[in-house]
């Protein structure tokens, strides 16, 4: 049942990531083979211009393996792991980098920095994760979020997701994106929280007139499929035709792009948002396509 596909990179993040050239980007705990394989291929796309955060030595040694000759870009020596975080943070702050890649360092570890007010990156919204789904070249993405950072989000928290992934999305070309909020069943049961939340985000989406069309409780069958929402007699905007899926919990959203990736082999470009500076959190097991695609995808979500 696990997918052989080849993970490919999807045109429409390069494309638009490729307006933007030569962002600074802060490399965390760089120094291992992936991730530096990885930011090589976004400077060979010209997406960014890295400033190496990390063991100097490490990160000299790896770009040797990969035939690179880094010697232009700035390395800032760090031996200690969870320090690197830090340093990023901080250039963020003085805005000497546009954005932050996740090496080999934890992800508590990373956010943790980002968070802490005294470096003033936290932006009006909430800050919040976006799955950029894709199998193909030139595949319409299925977005997901927030399947990564917010854990149980409740209704507020979601409008917040919501917001940013409207503004991500219109980054992207989608102008009015379609967002099913989902749950178990289009049915709103006091039974299943979740579907009373959608129902609840819904109504709000509606009120405050978002530039997006809104709807919830949405199963994912009838929620992507036009032949499911019609069996079961749903009709409304969304239906059948959702860009997002806005998850109840960062359970279903992992399990969904997880799901995606080792059963279809989709390209799963990932990136925080909502704050100054767009950030990186690639899975230390993802393939080296996927953290490409969510540099571009990083670059996309910049202001």
């Amino acid at each position: 049942m696990l997918s052989n596909k080849e993970i490919v990179v999807p045109n429409n993040l390069l494309n638009v990531a490729h307006k933007k050239k030569g962002v600074k980007a802060g490399i965390v705990n760089a120094g291992k083979p992936l991730p530096m394989l990885s930011v090589q291929d976004a400077v060979t796309e010209n997406l960014i211009e890295p400033i190496f955060i990390g063991d100097e030595k490490e990160i000299l040694k790896c770009a040797e393996n990969l035939k690179w000759d880094i010697s232009k870009y700035e390395i800032i020596h760090e031996p200690s792991e969870n320090n690197t975080a830090a340093i990023a943070a901080k250039l963020a702050s003085e805005e000497k980098i546009k954005i932050i890649v996740k090496g080999h360092i934890h992800t508590d570890v990373l956010m943790k920095e980002v968070l802490k007010r005294e470096y003033n990156l936290l932006g009006k919204t909430r800050l919040s994760h976006i799955w950029h789904m894709t199998l193909d070249k030139e595949d319409k993405p299925l977005i997901i979020t927030d399947g990564a950072l917010n854990v149980l989000p409740n209704v507020k928290t979601k409008m917040h997701i919501l917001k940013n992934v409207i503004n991500f999305s219109n980054r992207i070309g989608i102008e009015r994106p379609k967002i099913a909020v989902l749950s178990a069943t289009e049915e709103v049961l006091d039974s299943v929280p979740s579907s009373k939340e959608a129902e609840e985000i819904t109504k709000l989406a509606k009120k405050e007139n978002l530039n997006a069309d809104v709807f919830g409780p949405l199963a994912f069958d009838n929620s992507i499929s036009k032949k499911s929402s019609a069996i079961k007699g749903i009709k409304n905007d969304v239906a059948g035709m959702a860009d997002v899926l806005l998850v109840p919990s960062v359970e279903t959203g992992n399990g969904l792009v997880k799901m995606l990736i080792y059963f279809c082999g989709a390209c799963a470009a990932g990136v925080v948002v909502g704050g100054k500076v767009p950030v990186v959190i690639t899975s230390r097991s993802d393939e080296a396509q996927a953290r490409l695609a969510s540099i571009a995808a990083a670059v996309v979500a910049l202001d």
